[in-house]
C-alpha cells in the first residue's frame, strides 16, 4: 500500500485541483458503472465512489491551500480504497489506469498516482504516463 506522499503545502497546492478531480471522478464512474463482471452494483465501489462525489462536490473553486490539502488528503484515502476494490473485482483498463492517475494528479500525488494506475491497468508505455 502506498502512503501518501505529501508536501509542503505551498508547494503541493499549486499542483492541487479540487474541481477538476471531481469531473475525473465522473469519468470513473462511467468506466467502472459499465463492468459486468462481477457486476458494479454487487461491489463495494458505487460507496466509494459516492463517497467522493461527497468530498469533493462542495469545491467548485479551489479553497486556500490548508483546505485545499487536507480536502485532497481526504480524497486520497478514499481513492486507494477504491483502487484495492478495482482490484478486487478484477477490473483492468488502459483509460481506468489513466483516470486513476489523472485523479491522483489532482490531488497533488502524481507519483502515487503513476503506480497505482497500474495496478488498475494502465499499460506502462502509455504515451499519456508522465
Amino acid at each position: 500500500m502506498v502512503v501518501a506522499m505529501s508536501q509542503p503545502a505551498p508547494h503541493r497546492y499549486a499542483f492541487i485541483n479540487l474541481p477538476h478531480a471531481h469531473t475525473i471522478l465522473g469519468r470513473l464512474v462511467q468506466r467502472l458503472a459499465s463492468q459486468q463482471e462481477p457486476p458494479f452494483e454487487e461491489t463495494p465501489l458505487p460507496d466509494l465512489l459516492a463517497e467522493l462525489d461527497r468530498l469533493l462536490r462542495p469545491y467548485v473553486e479551489d479553497p486556500p491551500a490548508e483546505e485545499a490539502v487536507r480536502a485532497a488528503d481526504a480524497v486520497a484515502v478514499v481513492t486507494r480504497q477504491l483502487v484495492g476494490e478495482i482490484e478486487s473485482a478484477g477490473y483492468q483498463g488502459d483509460r481506468l489506469g489513466q483516470s486513476v492517475r489523472n485523479l491522483f494528479e489532482c490531488l497533488g500525488l502524481a507519483e502515487e498516482g503513476a503506480e497505482l494506475s497500474l495496478r488498475c491497468g494502465e499499460r506502462p508505455d502509455s504515451l499519456l504516463r508522465p
